[in-house]
């Protein structure tokens, strides 16, 4: 029973790991190319077709760029495509979205607080709303309306705000700012795996058969990366903000990602006006400054730590909080968590320095400690995690209390 636990502990970590290494290589290249392109640059006696070229020196060496604006005459002998990157950090925040926050819903994704659905319920919205969102998204884009990118971005800005508003008033305050970076990373992927791909697939046929490429694949398609361009930034905020009560478990949460949203709208059209040669727009930075204090100001609003209240009673539980409060050793446990960890992890910590529960989890009532049971036994059982350089004398016996409670209940 305990290597099946850890087992799965271990596929988070893999999951995790893999997130992260694909989503470097992703954004990396994301980031590059966005900026290559914008800095390339017309001297005279470039070869037909070519729209542009840059010299950049890197590693020791110099590198000779040049770009063609549609398609090169003939099928190059040697083609590298971009877009494994892309399909395996999906994948992995995928498998991770499942491992964490389906097979842990009651504790991750669901507060009765909030909404009081089941867990399979949430599921089924979860997945419906990232397939919704790329299929509004493709659609809005090929309208008439998404003729026009300004217009085009602003509307595309509405939706995640009311998408944000959605999603705070169906999950737990964690999982609502996890979705959101989830519905847009879904966009994102959906773009290059939908669009940019298929797009740049018709422009080889063409070669391949000895057709000139018709421009208006490339011309989508850079449509569709400067998408991503401008949203990847808001999405890593979304993704980390889970570690970050002062975000999630705001009230206001869902204009906290609001302007986050507009942050990245900021920092991109420095970077994205710098490389294209059109100077330091050093007032983005001052702007996003200011949008940065706004979110810290409501975050300092008054707390509600949503899914943490637990203003219920052990008999009103049920799922595997249920099975963990009926469990031998519950008694036991409790007090021994009421003794260590409650001082931090309260809705008024007592801890200096403290003010707010870490990561929104309370454990100061027995539901609590009921519902988060695998926490307790992976963070204070299997290791020594908690507390913190067991600055409150957690003992070993003690430990070994939480383990067998733990897997007796299992």
């Amino acid at each position: 029973m305990l290597s099946w636990v850890l087992i799965e502990s271990w596929a988070e970590v893999a999951a995790r790991w893999l997130h992260v290494v694909t989503a470097i290589a992703w954004i990396g290249s994301s980031f590059y190319f966005i900026a290559l392109d914008l800095g390339l640059r017309k001297p005279a006696g470039l070869p037909q077709g070519v729209g542009g070229e840059e010299w950049q020196v890197h590693g020791g060496g110099f590198y000779h760029i040049q770009k063609y604006m549609v398609a090169p005459p003939g099928m190059p002998d040697d083609l590298i495509w971009f877009k494994w990157e892309s399909y395996a950090t999906w994948l992995s925040g995928f498998s991770l979205l499942v491992l964490v926050y389906y097979l842990g819903g009651d504790l991750y994704l669901v507060d009765p607080n909030i909404a009081d659905i089941p867990v399979w319920g949430a599921v089924l919205i979860s997945l419906g709303s990232l397939g919704f969102g790329w299929l509004a998204y493709d659609r809005i884009c090929k309208s008439k309306f998404g003729e026009d990118n300004t217009k085009l971005m602003i509307g595309l800005y509405v939706i995640l705000v009311l998408i944000a508003i959605f999603y705070v008033n169906v999950f737990s305050g964690r999982a609502a700012m996890l979705h959101l970076g989830a519905f847009t990373a879904t966009i994102m992927s959906a773009n290059v795996f939908m669009i940019i791909i298929p797009n740049q697939k018709i422009v080889v046929a063409d070669l391949q058969a000895g057709r000139v490429p018709d421009a208006k694949y490339g011309k989508i398609a850079k449509q569709r990366s400067t998408h991503n361009n401008y949203l990847t930034l808001p999405v890593l905020f979304m993704m980390l903000s889970n570690h970050y009560p002062l975000v999630f478990a705001s009230q206001f949460n869902w204009l906290i990602a609001a302007l986050v949203f507009l942050m990245g709208v900021t920092i991109r059209h420095f970077f994205n006006t710098m490389h294209a040669k059109g100077g330091m727009l050093w007032w983005t930075w001052g702007l996003t400054v200011a949008l940065f204090l706004a979110i810290m100001a409501l975050s300092l609003a008054p707390l509600s730590v949503r899914g943490g209240s637990y203003e219920t009673s052990l008999d009103d539980l049920s799922g595997p909080a249920a099975v963990y409060a009926q469990a031998d050793g519950f008694d036991d446990v409790t007090g021994i968590v009421m003794g260590r960890c409650s001082m931090c992890h309260s809705e008024d910590p007592g801890w200096d320095g403290i003010h707010w529960p870490p990561k929104g989890v309370r454990l100061d009532t027995e539901p609590a400690i009921a519902t988060h049971a695998r926490d307790i036994f992976m963070q204070a059982g299997v290791s020594h995690a908690m507390p913190p350089a067991n600055v409150s004398w957690m003992e070993p016996e003690e430990r070994a209390v939480i383990v067998a409670w733990y897997l007796g209940a299992r």
